[in-house]
């Protein structure tokens, strides 16, 4: 199902992608359903398409620290239209919210509740706002969870409006959403390889190499002032390097992390990094790593109510409950695999916070006008940081996140046998701080160095600490209230605004949401890429990932991957 070495090794294809995910297979899949070319795919991870670990749901965090996998909640969701927008604002025409539906509604293939799910819970849709036809696969989970109905009634009496459907565009308030499911496949995940590799795996067009890590660009020799012009890529597989050779295009798809990464290795980036790494300097651009944005989150853990029987994750911790569920599963019967994580709160900071907001928004908006006037401030982020100082002082557009995580997420106490949690997790969303990431060295199998950088503008943790106080007054609202014993995690530890700040700043983590860290920008703004994608000062190369939204949004990003990918593809055959 996967290509040899002999199939690749000094060959020549008309495309070569470096990244076998999410963006990557997608334009794999729509080169070859609308174009006669060869298509090589190098993807750095083992074949692992059967791994339960990532079509069975209900796992959720068990692979949060093993590198072979990426992580995403099964969240099918789409941003605010303002934050799509802005992106064409920063000098990007054509990436706005019409071209972000059109691309999300082709890759979508949405399923609606059924019969029996609507007696459970009114689940709602507007169909304008969802995909019929496309691949990814998208519906309500079949596991109805009772956390979910007192999370949503209290959010509700907080002042945040139920909606109809979060996914035309307008997300503040809250609801119950889509996960990324097929019914048709037993309720497994639907994702990049099932949705657009093995429809494709057995066209002789298409070659992918697993187990093969990016390790630089080759170009053809370029004279003093000439572009450079992409041949193709060296890789390393079972410890040697090797050469593949594009006729078209080399589009590198390796993600926020690694697509820096491979461009620094092949003598793109900033000087003083190469200089360190010991990399010849073929093309200067300074914005190559820069620009790193992400969302940093917390949890709030409650122990629920014993004597209410909750479907959570907490069960398979019991091993004889999780070989029964495997069965289940294996019989085509419901089971706890098919739990989704649904009920969420999207937040303005005028909502959670009425008395501290003014001042939060007028400190943020002081600290930026201090920095745009000392002069220090990089290329194009004054410009990035005035719209979200906008959205910020807007009180129809969220700042924050919280959500209902079935299950234990915390990381101070540890989750007691038998009895069930809720995790609410608090999500700070526009990060105004900005983090880097660069080689470490000129190893491609070194992993570079990520700094996030969080909390480097002072004000994102103020934000914060109103998000997990929000969370808090949801907790002490009916039904919520109710259906928990106590609050575990940070409990009495975190009371005050700095024990909060403190608990922020020990227990918080990343979202891997990360995005920027090549972004599509203007070039004298740190622009790494143009608006069609293509790395400035170059020819016949392409960035696809996460790595060009030069803005953060205010969502799970699975879904914006997705519509990088579909939009490239049709850059790639000329719809674009």
């Amino acid at each position: 199902m996967v290509a040899q070495l002999s199939d690749v090794a000094d060959k020549t294809f008309d495309y070569v992608i470096v990244g076998g995910g999410t963006a990557g297979l997608t334009i794999a899949a729509r080169l070859l359903e609308n174009t006669d070319s060869s298509v090589l795919v190098l993807e750095a991870g083992a074949p692992n398409l059967d791994d339960p670990k990532i079509l069975l749901g209900g796992g959720w965090g068990s692979t949060f620290t093993d590198p072979k996998f990426s992580h995403e909640f099964l969240r099918w969701m789409k941003p605010p239209a303002a934050d799509v927008d802005a992106w064409e604002e920063l000098g990007n025409p054509g990436w706005n919210w019409k071209s972000y539906m059109k691309y999300t509604l082709r890759a979508e293939g949405f399923t609606a509740a059924s019969e029996d799910q609507l007696k459970e819970y009114a689940h709602t849709h507007n169909i304008e706002y969802r995909g019929q036809t496309g691949p990814i696969k998208t519906t309500v989970p079949v596991t109805p969870l009772q956390i979910n109905k007192f999370f949503l009634e209290a959010a509700q009496k907080q002042g945040l409006p139920l909606l109809e459907d979060s996914y035309g565009g307008h997300t503040t308030g809250c609801w119950e959403g889509s996960a990324c499911l097929d019914r048709k496949a037993k309720w497994t995940r639907s994702y990049a390889a099932t949705a657009y590799y093995l429809p494709h795996k057995d066209n002789a067009k298409l070659k992918v190499l697993t187990e093969a890590t990016g390790a630089k660009i080759l170009f053809d020799d370029a004279k003093d002032g000439e572009d450079l012009v992409a041949t193709g890529v060296e890789f390393i597989h079972g410890g040697k390097t090797y050469k593949a050779y594009a006729n078209k295009e080399v589009v590198l798809a390796g993600g926020t992390i690694k697509s820096p990464q491979l461009l620094e290795l092949s003598g793109i980036g900033r000087r003083d990094v190469l200089d360190k790494i010991g990399v010849p300097l073929k093309l200067e651009l300074p914005g190559v790593g820069e620009n790193m944005q992400d969302h940093t989150y917390v949890g709030v853990s409650y122990e629920l109510d014993p004597n209410v029987s909750h479907k959570t994750a907490d069960l398979f911790r019991n091993p004889e409950f999780a070989k029964e569920q495997v069965s289940l599963q294996d019989l085509d019967k419901e089971n706890l695999h098919r739990l989704g994580i649904t009920a969420f709160g999207y937040v303005p900071l005028q909502l959670a916070s009425p008395n501290g907001a003014p001042s939060i928004v007028e400190k943020m908006t002081a600290y930026v006008e201090e920095k745009k006037q000392s002069g220090t401030l990089p290329p194009g982020l004054a410009e990035q940081w005035d719209i979200q100082l906008r959205v910020l002082k807007d009180a129809t557009l969220p700042d924050m996140e919280t959500l209902a995580f079935p299950g234990w997420l915390t990381f101070i106490s540890r989750p007691e046998p038998g009895k069930c949690y809720l995790t609410a997790l608090c999500v700070i969303q526009h990060e105004f701080s900005r983090g880097r990431v660069h080689s470490k060295s000129s190893d491609p199998l070194e992993q570079p160095d990520i700094d996030p950088n969080t909390f480097s503008v002072p004000y994102d943790l103020d934000i914060f600490t109103e998000n997990l106080k929000f969370v808090r007054r949801l907790a002490a609202t009916e039904p919520f209230k109710s259906g928990v014993v106590r609050e575990v995690d940070p409990g009495l530890t975190a009371q005050t605004d700095e024990e909060i700040k403190e608990y922020l700043r020990n227990y918080c983590t990343t979202c891997f949401h990360a995005c920027g860290t090549l972004s599509m920008l203007p070039r004298e703004k740190n622009g790494v890429v143009n608006p069609k994608l293509q790395v400035y000062g170059t020819k016949k190369l392409r960035v696809a990932d996460m790595s060009i939204i030069p803005l953060e949004i205010a969502a799970h990003t699975q879904a914006t991957a997705y519509y990088v990918g579909e939009y490239v593809a049709d850059i790639l055959i000329g719809a674009a």
